[in-house]
């Protein structure tokens, strides 16, 4: 039901505009004269406003009985209707859809539902809103109020989930947050400071990639002043991908949303203030501006990594915040901020004569930026110069002249609210055009298809804004493309770009100059249609399609002498035509090419009209060549060759259908001689179908003329070739054709093809059809014979009894028909139509046509019915003739029935069997058929021919059913399988050929929507070409009849039909199963209750003693999505379905088990944990209540039926206790098959994984099922253990928030609290948090702060905390859960429970990793153990721990590590006397531990530690903590491994117990930079990462208040302190060691020893590691203070690790955006090094980094600090070292190109002057070197200046090559720089030399030859 309310615009009516109505009337009146151009686009009458007003009415009347009742699962198929209701696009009040939007906010809201239902809300919730991003929205800001508080509780639960109950599938994060995102206009904009109040608490290092989604997805598009300093800051702040998508999506819309700034929908209040540009300030702008930059991924300088290190942060951060997720895409937000962001903001550079370089491109910052952006990457756009960027720029470039052409078109409507001074003007338009003109143009050849699409389409659009700028250029390349034949690539680009600007070329309204290139374009598109090469064929096809759907096809040079050439010719008011060329449209200056006047234009057009009847003519010919030369048909499905081959087939059948439409009367005779001199001569077998269709295009323009010129030839031919035998050879499956049949098949496909069309037309011939179908099924024996006579029989009766559009062409017929249209039709071409001016022409069956049906079914379907029934006598005696003859005559009949599906309405039909479940369902809540004027032929059940056909389909019934049963008992083996499969198809097309089935309507929909796409140049542009209006029409009357087939009630014969389904769906035979199934589940789709009333057969089916191709086929059935959906969530089934699974263990075929397996596994992603709740839901629901009755204030007092209501209430009761009665046996019963002996173990498996999905927290857990997972969490069986375990974690999860909650809201959003918990309040002073940590005195009572969630930006109201456990538990777990959890304890106290889970736990792993993890789930497992038995069997357990904690074997000594960390994190709140004896043990044996730890065991110790530290307050483990900062921490040892270990450990400290730790902070970074000099490498990793850890931890912006951070993003630079570097003395101090320690370096072989390179590397590793975090941007001030430093280690070639880590370094630096302040320092001091530096490699290194570094930061450069970069390079362009000097011009090119284009003229003047002042003396000259020099280095600066424009010639470049030739012959290095330029040049040039090499004379020509092969030898 893809169709959306809003899919079309609507179109404005006058009477809004002259504003007599108010705004909520207006829109009604608006959505009112919407539909009325739908309404006159079908041909019958529609219902009225009124009376589907009352049938919403009675929709949500039922809804509201639901949600009164509760009954959440009726509700959602309600939503179906409504959802039906919505496809017929009837006007809803503002106020109605406010109340329903708020209804289903509401309920999406309601605690202990399950996710899938909510999901479906939600969906419709946003179908409601219909915010579709670029149509004009139902609902304003004013219209609707939401609160955010209620989402918000609900979304809390899911963002952080407890431990133990969390599902790692459950999508409820993002479902929520979707809501939140489509609602967040609606939410009170004055709620934004109680919104910021309630999340930056929350915001911590950890958990900042969740809460970022949740602020964007919140906060209100309005008042932005209040969020967005915010916004910058924390961006500013933190390196990550995630954060960058989410903000830059926000300031996309915000652009969009506030282009009219205070005048715009929010008002002056709410709206965004104008600043610098658009509503952003500069320094805002240039962020982001640099982010976009950093998006385009292109590589700078040799690396080719990724751009940021962004990504690998994101996937360092918080694992939680990888569920959040979110298709998006970015370049369309950065497209948005660029094009709402311009307008007419600076001075129009160019305008200040003394300045030419002052102001801004066409007056526009933005564009200017945008300018910059393109020129700086534009070389990546040239195909030769692909990558991964390549998509990112093209999309870039597409989306870019998407928005600009929406926003032109916006500006241009009366009801734009952007003040005239801020819209875009033509300059600003002009320079867009010309800006992105060439990179678009490069890209359209890119090599691959997508990117080279996206440059098509951003072409498109410039042509159609600026056609004389864009036409030329491409038109210049498609004669091009089109002429050469060897680059098949350019010939397909240039067609599919030819399609794209169709409009442009045929329309003299958007380009006068295109009409003449009409006819000479599709003489050279000819070629294109080659059989050889498919892909070429599709392109040439499209393109003639494309053109021709917008033009008349006839001859117009004749027409000349008649009509005067004046203006005054074509009729006014159709065509804005001037003949004055001064007035043309502003901005639309003629392109570059001799300007014609219009009438010269035309007079050019009507010439080249002459050659169509040639063109004609070869593109038929063409055609017939192509279909001589296919493959053979045949194949399974019987068609033409593969796939390729069918696509072509497809389009030239689309290309003819367009052709054909728009011939002229002549050439269509011209035509139509042509196709029958062919189809008369010629008989191809490897083109019946292909032909068919050619005759079908023909016949759909003028279906009499075509009947009448084949029909009698071909009924000929047919009787003559039946009389000779052929189609006699009986077979009943699909098969090669016998040659001899060929001329039958051959004229039986033309007959087809004339008769898809005209209905009336058949009528004059209906005697003869009638005698030659009679004929056909009597004599066609064949299979292909008799299908194709099926399909000529479906052909007819539809062509006759169908409703459809005819006459497509591109202008209404009266207008065609016009004589003054064809003596001039070239005018009108690409004429676009509103809704309202097209005329719709229907085909609607006549009562003669309805007549001849009934003709059709007496005298074609009576007969062979009898004939059928005659055959079904004696079917056991059947031999192969019997056989053929039943497949033959069911194959018409059913032919006949699939040729009528809309012949009748279905009435009102007897339902025998409800399924109806009287106790608990009422009947008149079941969903009837939505029934709406549908054009069906016969509606009234009393006309006699209602009647008669009727009971013709009920005998068609009839007989299949008795052919189902006769053949059911299939004794006859495989012989019997086509008649079958026969008959299952025919129960297809009795059961489904109804009205219209899904699939075929959605197909439609989305052709509709492509067709609709291709002419429109912006989403609510309301003119397009009449054939999609006609699309429209006919989506919109199939959307009509598919409303009659859904929701259809079943009649007694359905349900016998339904039967001999399910009994087909069991065949043993594969083919007859699958035909089966899949009608099957169709059928389920559109009949009411049929899932219910099949499962009992398919259950059966599962049983003992059954055939295994019976179980099969009921386990397919059974798997299938939407029946498995239906069964687990039924009532009465979701038990069954689960133990008859269970029950299969009987049959031991392995494909059988495998099958179930997979049945299975599917059916646990249904058993959601609110499964039950949902339909068993007790709760109240206080605030739905209210929202119902104010729904209910808004329709009439009858909207709800109240007897409906009492009923649906007094059932409620039995409902839930029924529910709750069916998940206990089903529980008791799984556990019955569970428990048995003889039951395999992979069976228990599905049994514990049914269980565990069983589990629920509103129900306490039953004893039998707690005392079954904790015998099997110590099975043998690995798979079952861990269910087992998973299951008892969760279980007691359940038992403890059982506990605690005190309401079902508490219970279902975990807001329960636990009897230790104590909120204190946040005071207002530093000291709090300390003294919150401190150790407590000896008479305070402790309280423990394990998690601290908040005061990292700003400190929330309270804390959490727990109190201490003195001597008396206070835990008393829940009396109901006392049995299960007594279940429990008998098993542990059975004394041999934890042994054997040790021996369990302690088994080798098959996998056998080197490395080894401690497994989080045993410890989870063995903490919920301590948590809920607390110290019981104590002492048992440590005995059984004891050995294994130093376990020589590793496997062992891991599963004691685990049950420890369990243990210990479990003993959280036991008594403090217990607690401290469990720690005393513990630390009594640590030394032990600590001592035998090995290399091989490190890593799960390690996690062991951090099990006990993470998310506890130290106090509690203060032993551990202790003993672990007692360790000495030595770094110069000899032993590396005994120093990693303490460093290990000593690094879970800084990581985990952050509180403890902080004071001492200091002491240890110190102690880390004094050893920083270790010589061991893996010590110094340890170090760098201890440094990394202290530095991310020891940032706490940490405000006391959300509004003191606020204040301090507005009012102060740093607010997140990134600046702050508190070690910069001690980092500066190491800076100025290091050059003395350079100094002292060892010799190489020891040369890593020394003290340089042993600090130098861990300082490195301590950068890189940071850089690679979230926190990357604290880095800077220490970079900074070490970067000489840096820069001189790349140098070293001694040192390979030095090298590798100081370059890794430096390419940080420009993947991460540095602070603002920051670019000028790094800038400067790579200059200084480049300067300063006494070694080349320092310069040759240092180079390409400053140009990365300069162009990822190239918008945050001052004018200043580009001076001195040129400066720094002109001065390398001279540098002795050859190597610097050429790295020093490839980077000057560079930068020229991307910034720099004013200084050109001086430096080419600079080196010019210095390439004529030097003269070479001889080599043995002293000064030869220096002259050399010289020379070489104004040499590479005018090479440099030639590479700065690769794809274009500018003016001062021709005269360079002179003074470049003379050099050609010096010695190298000036002649090889010389050469690689010109080559490189001659590269980039080659696609348009044809036009450059215009700016050169004849002697520059010859120069550029010389520079290429250097002077000649005999010059």
């Amino acid at each position: 039901m893809a169709m959306e309310e809003d899919d079309i615009s609507l179109p404005d009516s006058p009477a809004i505009e002259s504003g007599h109505l108010s705004p909520d009337s207006s829109a009604f009146e608006k959505q009112r004269a919407a539909l009325q151009t739908y309404l006159d686009s079908v041909p019958y009458k529609c219902e009225t406003i009124e009376e589907m007003q009352s049938v919403l009415e009675e929709i949500v009347g039922k809804i509201v009985i639901c949600a009164r009742a509760k009954n959440w699962l009726v509700l959602a198929t309600w939503d179906g209707m409504l959802q039906c209701w919505l496809l017929l696009r009837y006007p809803m009040s503002k106020s109605i859809r406010a109340r329903l939007v708020t209804l289903y906010y509401e309920l999406c809201l309601v605690p202990g539902l399950e996710p899938r239902v909510i999901r479906s809300w939600a969906d419709m919730l946003n179908r409601l809103l219909a915010n579709k991003p670029d149509q004009r929205r139902k609902l304003e800001i004013g219209d609707l109020v939401l609160e955010w508080q209620p989402l918000w509780r609900v979304l809390q639960k899911e963002l952080w989930p407890k431990k133990r109950l969390q599902e790692s599938s459950r999508n409820m994060i993002n479902i929520l947050l979707f809501i939140a995102e489509h609602c967040s206009r609606y939410y009170c904009a004055s709620e934004i400071p109680d919104m910021l109040h309630a999340f930056l608490p929350m915001v911590t290092n950890d958990t900042i990639l969740t809460m970022v989604p949740v602020i964007v997805s919140f906060l209100p598009p309005t008042h932005t002043h209040l969020y967005l300093p915010l916004i910058f800051k924390l961006w500013e702040a933190f390196n990550s991908g995630v954060i960058d998508d989410r903000f830059l999506e926000v300031c996309g819309d915000l652009s969009e949303e506030h282009i009219a700034g205070p005048d715009g929908d929010a008002g002056p209040e709410g709206g965004a203030k104008f600043k610098d540009v658009g509503m952003w300030s500069h320094a805002e702008w240039t962020m982001l501006v640099g982010k976009t930059l950093a998006s385009m991924n292109v590589p700078v300088g040799s690396i080719r990594g990724a751009s940021t290190t962004a990504g690998h942060a994101d996937s360092m951060g918080d694992k939680q915040s990888l569920r959040i997720r979110k298709q998006s895409s970015r370049f369309n937000s950065l497209a948005k901020l660029f094009v709402y962001s311009m307008s007419l903001d600076s001075p129009i550079r160019g305008e200040d004569v003394s300045d030419p370089n002052a102001g801004c491109l066409a007056g526009s910052q933005a564009l200017d930026s945008l300018d910059k952006l393109i020129t700086s990457t534009e070389s990546y756009f040239h195909p030769s110069n692909t990558g991964h960027w390549t998509i990112a720029l093209t999309s870039f470039l597409h989306r870019l002249t998407t928005e600009f052409c929406k926003r032109w078109k916006e500006e241009e409507q009366s009801t734009c609210k952007t003040p005239v001074p801020r819209r875009l003007t033509p300059a600003i338009r002009r320079a867009f055009v010309t800006t992105l003109r060439t990179p678009a143009l490069l890209a359209m050849f890119a090599k691959d298809p997508i990117s080279s699409t996206y440059a098509q389409g951003s072409l498109r659009s410039m042509a159609l804004l600026q056609p004389n700028l864009i036409m030329p250029e491409l038109l210049e390349r498609a004669y091009n493309g089109l002429e050469v034949i060897n680059e098949t690539h350019r010939t397909t680009t240039v067609l599919t770009m030819l399609s794209g600007v169709a409009l442009p070329l045929v329309s003299e309204k958007i380009w006068p100059a295109g009409q003449k290139h009409v006819v000479p374009l599709l003489e050279l598109s000819i070629p294109g249609i080659d059989l050889n090469d498919p892909i070429k064929t599709l392109c040439a096809s499209m393109f003639i399609i494309a053109v021709s759907q917008h033009i008349k096809i006839g001859d117009l040079s004749m027409q000349q002498g008649g009509v005067p050439m004046s203006d005054d010719a074509p009729p006014d008011e159709l065509m804005e035509v001037d003949d004055d060329e001064a007035r043309l449209p502003v901005g639309t200056e003629m392109g570059f090419a001799a300007t014609l006047s219009r009438e010269e234009e035309r007079a050019l057009t009507r010439e080249s009209t002459a050659a169509f009847a040639d063109w004609v003519t070869s593109l038929f010919r063409r055609v017939f060549a192509l279909l001589e030369n296919l493959p053979e048909e045949g194949g399974k499905r019987n068609t033409t060759g593969g796939k390729m081959e069918e696509a072509v087939l497809k389009s030239i059948k689309s290309t003819l259908d367009v052709v054909c439409l728009h011939l002229s009367d002549q050439l269509f005779d011209l035509v139509l001689n042509l196709v029958y001199d062919y189809a008369t001569t010629n008989a191809k077998s490897n083109a019946v179908r292909a032909f068919g269709q050619l005759v079908a295009c023909l016949a759909r323009v003028k279906p009499d003329k075509v009947i009448a010129r084949f029909l009698p030839f071909c009924v000929r031919q047919i009787q003559e070739e039946l009389k000779h035998g052929a189609s006699s050879i009986r077979t009943t499956s699909t098969h090669s054709a016998v040659p001899s049949d060929t001329t039958l098949h051959w004229n039986m496909s033309i007959l087809r093809g004339c008769l898809g069309y005209g209905g009336p037309a058949l009528l004059k011939y209906k005697e003869q059809f009638i005698e030659l179908l009679s004929l056909l099924i009597d004599k066609t024996k064949s299979e292909r014979g008799y299908s194709g006579t099926g399909r000529l029989i479906s052909r007819i009766l539809h062509t006759v009894a169908g409703v459809y559009p005819i006459n497509a062409r591109f202008v209404n017929s009266e207008l065609w028909d016009d004589p003054e249209f064809n003596r001039n039709h070239n005018f009108y071409w690409g004429k676009l139509y509103k809704a309202e001016d097209v005329k719709a022409e229907w085909h609607t069956p006549s009562s003669e046509e309805i007549d001849f049906v009934v003709e059709v079914l007496d005298r074609i379907a009576a007969p062979a019915l009898a004939k059928l029934e005659a055959l079904l006598e004696d079917v056991p005696r059947w031999d192969s003739v019997s056989r053929n003859d039943f497949c033959r005559y069911l194959h018409a009949v059913r032919s006949v029935w699939g040729g009528l599906p809309t012949i009748y309405r279905e009435g009102h039909k007897e339902v025998k069997t409800s399924c109806l479940h009287e106790e608990t369902e009422v009947e008149g809540m079941l969903v009837s058929r939505l029934s709406v004027a549908a054009g069906f032929a016969l509606e009234d059940p009393n006309d006699p021919r209602y009647q008669k056909v009727v009971t013709h389909r009920q005998h068609f019934g009839a007989v299949i059913h008795r052919a189902a049963i006769a053949l059911r008992q299939g004794r006859e083996g495989e012989d019997h399988i086509d008649a079958v499969i026969g008959v299952s198809k025919a129960i297809d097309v009795y059961l489904l050929e109804y009205a219209m089935t899904r699939g075929t309507f959605d197909s439609m929909q989305k052709t509709f929507a492509q067709t609709r796409e291709l002419s429109r140049m912006w989403p609510r542009q309301k003119d397009n070409t009449r054939a999609v209006f006609l699309k429209r029409a006919q989506v919109y009357h199939s959307g009509r009849v598919y409303l009659d087939a859904l929701y259809r009630r079943r009649s007694e014969f359905d349900d016998l039909m339904l039967e001999d389904l399910i009994e087909l769906s069991l065949s043993p035979y594969t083919r007859v199963r699958r035909h089966a199934q899949a009608v099957l589940q169709n059928a389920c789709g559109y009949y009411l209750r049929s899932t219910r009333f099949c499962l009992p057969y398919l259950f059966r089916e599962l049983g003992k003693g059954v055939d295994p191709d019976r179980m099969k086929g009921a386990l397919y059935v059974l798997w299938n999505k939407g029946i498995a959906a239906y069964a687990l969530a039924d009532a009465t089934f979701s038990g069954q379905y689960l133990t008859t699974l269970l029950g299969c263990q009987h049959q031991e075929k392995p494909s059988i088990q495998k099958l179930v397996g997979g049945v299975v596994q599917d059916a646990l992603s249904h058993l959601a944990e609110e499964g039950v709740h949902t339909t068993a839901f007790t709760e109240s629901t206080d605030r739905l209540d209210q929202t119902l009755k104010w729904v209910a204030g808004e329709f009439s007092p009858k909207l709800v039926d109240n007897d409906l209501l009492s009923q649906s209430v007094a059932k409620s009761p039995a409902r839930i206790v029924q529910r709750n009665r069916v998940w206990q046996t089903t529980v008791s019963e799984i556990l019955e098959i569970a428990l048995r002996p003889a039951t395999h173990w992979r069976y228990v498996q599905f049994a514990a994984r049914f269980l565990y999905g069983l589990l629920r927290r509103d129900v306490a857990p039953p004893p039998e099922m707690a005392k079954f997972f904790i015998d099997m969490s110590i099975s043998p069986h690995p798979t079952i253990r861990s269910t087992a375990q998973k299951a008892i974690v969760r279980l007691t999860g359940m038992i403890k928030i059982r506990t605690y909650s005190k309401s079902g809201d508490e219970l279902w959003w975990d807001e329960w609290k636990s009897p230790l918990r104590k909120d204190i309040p946040v005071v207002d002073s530093p000291q709090f948090y300390a003294s919150l940590i401190r150790p407590p005195g000896p008479t305070e009572e402790p309280v423990y702060v394990d998690k601290l969630t908040t005061g990292f930006l700003a400190w929330g109201p309270s804390i959490k905390t727990y109190r201490a456990v003195a001597s008396q538990s206070p835990f008393q777990w829940e009396a109901e859960s006392q049995p299960a959890l007594e279940a429990i304890r008998t098993t542990i106290s059975s004394g041999e429970f934890y042994s054997t889970l040790a021996t369990l736990l302690g088994q080798e792993s098959t996998r056998n990793p080197t490395v080894l993890e401690l497994r989080g789930e045993h410890v989870m497992f063995m903490k919920s153990l301590a948590k809920m038995f607390e110290y019981e069997r104590l002492d048992e357990l440590l005995a059984v721990l004891e050995p294994l904690l130093t376990d020589p074997d590793r496997f062992r000594q891991r599963a004691g590590a685990e049950l420890l960390a369990g243990l210990l994190r479990g003993s959280k709140h036991w008594t403090t006397q217990k607690y401290d004896h469990l720690w005393s043990w513990m630390m009594s044996r640590i030394n032990r531990i600590f001592a035998q730890i090995k290399p091989d065991t490190l890593s799960f110790w390690e996690n062991m530690f951090n099990e006990q530290l993470s998310e506890r307050d130290y106090r509690r483990v203060q032993p551990l903590i202790n003993w672990i900062l007692s360790l000495p921490l030595e770094f110069h040892g000899d032993s590396a491994f005994a120093m990693t270990k303490t460093l290990t450990l000593f690094n879970v400290v800084a990581d985990c117990s952050w509180s403890r730790f902080y004071p001492v902070s200091d002491h240890y970074m110190n102690l880390f930079f004094d050893n920083a000099n270790t010589g061991y490498a893996e010590i110094r990793t340890h170090i760098a990462q201890n440094l990394a850890a202290i530095i991310s931890c020891q940032w706490r912006p940490s405000y006391p208040t959300p509004e003191a951070f606020l204040r301090a993003c507005v009012e102060s630079n740093d607010p997140l302190g990134i600046r702050d570097a508190k070690y910069l003395n001690r980092v500066n101090e190491i800076a100025r060691q290091l050059p003395i320690w350079k100094e002292q370096r060892l010799p190489p072989p020891r040369v890593s020893q020394s003290q340089y390179d042993k600090v130098g590397l861990t300082i490195l590793q301590w950068i890189w590691s940071c850089s690679h975090g979230s926190h990357a941007s604290l880095m800077f001030p220490y970079i900074v203070a070490l970067l000489p430093e840096i820069l001189r280690m790349s140098e070293l070639n001694d040192s390979a690790e030095l090298q590798k880590y100081s370059s890794a370094v430096l390419y940080v630096l420009s993947a991460v955006a540095p602070p603002a302040d920051y670019i000028e320092v790094i800038a400067d001091n790579f200059i200084d090094a480049i300067k300063s530096s006494g070694s080349w490699r320092i310069r040759v290194n240092a180079l390409p980094t400053l140009i990365v570094f300069f162009y990822r930061n190239l918008m945050n450069m001052s004018s200043g600090l580009v001076t001195r970069v040129m400066d720094a390079l002109l001065d390398c362009l001279a540098d002795e070292n050859v190597e610097v000097r050429e790295m020093a011009s490839k980077m000057l090119s560079g930068l020229v190109r991307c910034s720099q284009r004013q200084s050109i003229i001086p430096l080419k003047d600079r080196f010019v002057k210095l390439a004529r002042k030097t003269k070479l003396p001889s080599r043995r000259d002293p000064s030869y070197a220096d002259a050399l020099r010289s020379l070489h280095s104004a040499i590479l600066g005018l090479c440099a200046l030639i590479e700065s424009f690769p794809y274009s010639v500018e003016p001062w470049m021709p005269a360079l090559t002179d003074i470049l030739a003379n050099h050609a012959s010096d010695p190298a290095p000036i002649s090889t720089t010389i050469r690689k330029c010109a080559s490189e040049f001659k590269k980039t040039h080659q696609d348009t030399w044809h036009k450059d090499q215009l700016a050169f004379d004849e002697d520059q020509l010859q120069s550029l030859s010389s520079m290429l092969v250097g002077t000649s030898y005999y010059a």
